[in-house]
């Protein structure tokens, strides 16, 4: 099956170049640019992800596949009306996909590493997981649906390609009409913010509608400050790549209590359990 993300890798590489190029010779003092030791980073966290992805895939295609067998009715590919409705169901799986990543912790710690990054370029796209086993459940439904696998792996590629470009402080706002439904710049560069103001936002892939629909939207207002609440301060791609499990792992073994424990694990990020003092103070 043609892979368009690898397909796509001598593209990224030239917009990479270009853009650091237009950094180098027409800076902004309003935009961060590149730090190469965190570029280094990014692309060393995307090489990994490829070469687990060539193994893992194989185990998405045979879930899907099987999913595939039991929908009830099959889908025709040469179907416009297939390929319409692909794109929305995709969108949306990605939607609640990227949503339930970050308000479940054991999700976050997988997908905490592409916000891990203080600067937003191109590069920062390319900073991905190397443990992406969770994403699969989001979309069997799609296969269930009667949708073929290798349509839903290729529309999950078109996404992935589309959301590189949006990783840019070079491009500012776009014409309102494409704000309003599409995903930009903009739009990203809050959901990658660590403002109070900007957590826990935009989390759309393709489309914005999804967060306009379900009140996840906010647009760009004051400066960005990317990365993290808690930085790392780390270019170890091994520590960037397990570090929210470390960290789950220490808070589980500090508990003896189950409900904690629990918590650490199934809760938002930066979930605690509430001191005995402030229980006392509410039930009075």
């Amino acid at each position: 099956m043609f892979d368009l993300i690898r397909a796509a890798i001598p593209i990224f590489v030239l917009c990479l170049v270009l853009e650091y190029l237009s950094f180098r010779f027409l800076p902004d003092d309003d935009e961060l640019g590149y730090d190469l030791r965190d570029s280094r980073t990014s692309l060393t966290m995307g090489i990994g992800n490829v070469i687990i992805n060539l193994g893992w895939k194989l185990v998405v295609l045979a879930a899907l596949a099987g999913s595939y067998l039991l929908a009830p009715v099959h889908l025709s590919a040469t179907d416009p009306l297939t390929w319409v409705l692909l794109f929305v169901a995709d969108d949306l799986a990605y939607y609640w996909y990227h949503r339930t990543h970050h308000t479940v912790r054991v999700l976050w710690a997988s997908h905490v590493v592409h916000h891990s990054s203080r600067f937003y370029n191109l590069s920062t796209a390319l900073r991905q997981t190397w443990t992406p086993f969770t994403a699969l459940p989001y979309w069997i439904p799609l296969a269930l649906m009667g949708i073929p696998p290798w349509m839903i792996l290729l529309q999950q590629s078109v996404s992935l390609v589309y959301q590189f470009f949006i990783h840019t402080e070079r491009v500012g706002r776009l014409w309102r009409p494409i704000e309003f439904v599409l995903n930009t710049p903009s739009h990203h560069r809050v959901h990658h913010g660590s403002n109070a103001a900007y957590l826990d936002r935009n989390y759309g892939g393709i489309l914005i509608v999804w967060d306009r629909l379900f009140g996840t939207f906010e647009p760009e207002g004051e400066r960005v400050r990317f990365g993290l609440t808690k930085n790392i301060d780390t270019h170890n791609p091994l520590k960037v790549a397990t570090h929210e499990y470390a960290a789950i792992v220490r808070d589980v073994r500090g508990t003896p209590s189950w409900r904690e424990r629990w918590g650490y694990v199934a809760k938002g990020p930066g979930w605690s359990p509430v001191p005995p003092a402030e229980s006392v103070a509410a039930a009075d």
